[in-house]
């Protein structure tokens, strides 16, 4: 790739947020509004209120809640997939509870899991855990299910050792597929996360960002929306970048499958 395609290719990822940033910039520029602050003085607030005590004391819990519910989704969401897609029965009997607990949104559970897991950083997690496993699990199901049956067949003739044909065909196999719910999981265990800290919390993100609605600092709360907003983004580039290592085989396939 050559260094003009490169910088082409960054300042078409940078013009829609930069135009979006210098609209704000502008629209907000000479405002009066209590709730609506200029961007000029949400930035300003942005370091004294983030980068200080706050950083330690609810930006990385919030970031260890989310980092570990995921992780235990990704686990759960993978192992259980994996069992339903490849026995048919078992997902013939499990296919309409999945679609009934599936079907329910995450915060409602939010009560019931603070009865049973009080509200401490357990609780969160869980939160987490219950809204990432399903795009996971589903995606992985559809992908053991779509395995090459020829490749099934090659590996019975040949047989291999469950723990071989479970990594290298059926992992190697629905890994795309795991990878596409694995990217939706974590933009929903990011709001799960702010949700989850919103109720009965003591510190946190989305516990910080409710406090300041609820004591009118309208700046120090717009400087917290635009933190999620930067995890988000941190978030996605670090998740793209290890799709990339784990995918190279299929991205390195479907481009020689072009070129041919």
């Amino acid at each position: 790739m050559s260094v003009l395609s490169v910088v082409r290719r960054i300042v078409l990822l940078l013009a829609v947020p930069a135009l979006l940033v210098a609209a704000w910039w502008v629209a907000t520029a000479n405002s009066t509004d209590f709730f609506w602050p200029p961007l000029s003085q949400i930035l300003g607030t942005f370091d004294d209120t983030w980068l200080g005590g706050r950083f330690t004391n609810d930006v990385l819990p919030s970031l260890a809640r989310l980092l570990t519910g995921y992780v235990l989704a990704l686990v759960l969401g993978v192992g259980l997939g994996v069992a339903i897609g490849s026995v048919r029965v078992l997902r013939a009997l499990l296919e309409p509870v999945l679609e009934f607990f599936r079907a329910i949104p995450s915060p409602v559970l939010v009560p019931i899991l603070m009865l049973f897991a009080g509200i401490g950083s357990g609780m969160k997690i869980l939160v987490i855990v219950s809204g990432c496993v399903w795009p996971i699990l589903l995606n992985t199901v559809e992908g053991v299910r779509a395995l090459d049956e020829v490749l099934r067949d090659t590996a019975r003739c040949y047989r291999l050792r469950p723990h071989s044909r479970l990594v290298h065909l059926v992992l190697r196999g629905a890994s795309p597929q795991i990878a596409a719910g694995a990217r939706q999981a974590l933009s929903i265990g990011i709001i799960l996360m702010v949700i989850s800290e919103m109720f009965a919390a003591s510190n946190g993100v989305g516990f910080t960002i409710i406090q300041f609605q609820r004591s009118f600092s309208i700046p120090q709360m717009w400087s917290g929306i635009i933190l999620l907003g930067l995890i988000g983004i941190a978030l996605s580039v670090v998740f793209q970048l290890v799709e990339a290592w784990v995918l190279r085989w299929y991205t390195g396939l479907r481009r020689s499958q072009r070129e041919g």
